[in-house]
């Protein structure tokens, strides 16, 4: 069997969970509404079998290699499969999250009037998202970005005599057409600058353009590169086009998740799957990265106000997505997409058991008057994470001096490890806690270089990263994130004793109100889009 045909079947197995999906979502929506409960059985079935042909495609992938397969449409424009590793593994993680989500629909919805129109609707979202994933072109993506946006906008509005549901969509809605433009301004740049859009065509062009050293670009090379990131921030619900996410509560629960199946995530896979053409500016991925920063600071900050559960999980995800960025900024692709995988799991899970999460909550820890340990430990913590973080780096032969971006993020994750570790030594701080904390703290530093290790192979990361951090404006813009974690990682441990304070209660109310940054965007979606009542 020639090498063609391998890559053919590949494709076709593929592009098989997409084409399914979409095809089950474009039957009538009358013969959908006839019996509810069957239509969401046949979507759970349909979503599997999505999800047995992704394991199949990837199980070629790993023995015959990755598929690139060009049908002519018109023009230079081709339908096309661009299935790697990245794909694979985004393939198999969406495939995956819809399958469980449709399942879990059908008893969610058991008895609803329009839970056919909701299976519809989960199933062209699902497969416009699939498709993103195993897009061969730039058209071809932007076109299932807009459709995923456009199906998500049906499920937004489920329940459309609700005025938050309605403006949550609006502000989504209105969000997503900038996005929109954004790609479709690249769309038309990438062409007058690489006369190609298929991303084969465009990957070897932005490589020989590396290897030339022209990794400052040209006026349109940075162009495209803002474009894309100013598309990933919108996408993906950065400041300060995060208010929607937060308010899209109102929609049913599945829907929440299914956000999370790639749809929230896309913006990063984005800037993930074009690496090798953002990276020709890198002063567009420094902004990505500061903004991503902010942003997840910004996002924790307020979370911690919120007594709703879903609210203060849509917040995190807020959070997480600017972590993420933040990584794709700093050229750390391969951590990127560990991030991506890690946070869709956990977060679909959180909200389909967000119900349970209640309990939990009501049990969770308050502030009392005082810090509950000498400042001494937070030091000793510091200092144990530190260690920690230099040991594991030597043992898996990383070197922080010659990469600024893993030092950035090793350092933020140390002051995570030494937030956590001064959790478990302040209740009551003796040696088998100080021994336990040492060897927990250890195992996690572990697991966090072996995976950086294998997702940086799996999708393999190219020697292509942010230039400018080597630079002393990179130095400053490292110096400037690394004081804003240390900064929060201060806050936290000292919030205990500054919760009667005048000052914290002010900033509280006003985290509590997300700063008004949701009161201003709502008031501007009113006024270009006004509700009915």
């Amino acid at each position: 069997m020639t090498n063609t045909i391998h890559q053919i079947l590949t494709a076709t197995l593929a592009a098989s969970g997409s084409f399914a999906l979409i095809t089950f979502g474009f039957l009538p929506e009358s013969l959908l509404r006839q019996n509810g409960i069957r239509t969401a059985q046949a979507g759970a079935i349909i979503s599997l079998a999505a999800f047995a042909f992704a394991l199949l495609a990837t199980a070629r992938l790993l023995l015959n290699g990755a598929a690139d397969v060009e049908l002519p449409i018109a023009g230079d424009f081709h339908l096309g499969i661009y299935f790697d590793n990245l794909s694979a593994v985004l393939l198999v993680l969406v495939s995956f999250l819809i399958a469980v989500i449709a399942r879990y629909s059908v008893n969610y919805l058991a008895g609803d009037a329009a839970q056919g129109r909701f299976t519809k609707w989960l199933c062209l979202t699902g497969g416009s998202v699939l498709a993103i994933v195993i897009s061969g072109n730039l058209v071809q993506f932007a076109l299932a970005w807009c459709a995923t946006s456009l199906c998500l906008h049906q499920l937004l509005l489920f329940y459309p005599n609700r005025p938050g549901a309605v403006l949550a969509a609006r502000k989504k809605f209105i969000i997503s057409r900038l996005g929109d433009a954004c790609m479709i301004a690249v769309i038309i740049l990438v062409h007058d600058t690489f006369h190609a859009w298929n991303f084969s065509a465009l990957f070897n062009a932005a490589n020989e353009l590396h290897k030339s050293g022209a990794t400052t670009g040209s006026l349109e090379i940075n162009a495209i590169c803002f474009l894309l990131v100013a598309g990933a921030m919108l996408k993906s619900a950065q400041f300060p086009f995060h208010s929607w996410l937060p308010d899209t509560m109102e929609t049913p629960t599945p829907v929440s998740a299914l956000m999370h199946a790639g749809i929230i995530n896309a913006g990063g896979f984005l800037i993930i799957r074009l690496n090798p053409l953002v990276t020709l500016s890198p002063a567009a991925l420094s902004t990505l990265a500061l903004f991503g920063a902010f942003t997840a600071l910004f996002a924790s900050l307020v979370m911690l106000t919120h007594a709703s559960v879903k609210r203060s999980l849509a917040f995190s995800t807020v959070a997480q997505m600017g972590f993420m960025m933040l990584e794709c900024g700093l050229g750390a692709f391969g951590l990127a997409v560990l991030h991506l995988v890690a946070h869709s799991l956990y977060k679909a899970h959180a909200f389909l058991s967000s119900g349970s999460i209640v309990s939990l909550a009501k049990s969770a820890w308050t502030p009392t008057e005082k810090p509950n340990a000498h400042p001494l430990t937070l030091v000793a913590a510091f200092v144990t994470a530190i260690a920690l973080a230099l040991g594991c780096a030597w043992i898996f032969g990383v070197d922080y001096r010659h990469e600024p971006a893993l030092f950035t993020l090793g350092c933020t994750f140390a002051m995570a490890l030494a937030y956590a570790l001064w959790n478990l030594w302040s209740q009551s701080l003796n040696l088998k806690l100080a021994v336990f904390g040492g060897i927990f703290g250890g195992v996690i530093v572990v697991i966090y270089f072996a995976l950086h290790k294998i997702f940086g192979q799996l999708i393999g990361q190219n020697e292509w990263v942010n230039s400018q951090l080597n630079s002393w404006p990179g130095i400053v813009l490292i110096a400037t994130l690394l004081a804003l974690f240390l900064l929060v990682l201060i806050v936290q441990t000292e919030l205990p004793a500054w919760t009667n304070r005048p000052f914290f209660q002010a900033i509280y109310v006003h985290a509590r109100n997300g700063f008004y940054f949701n009161t201003l965007a709502n008031r501007l979606v009113a006024a270009v889009w006004p509700i009915k009542k």
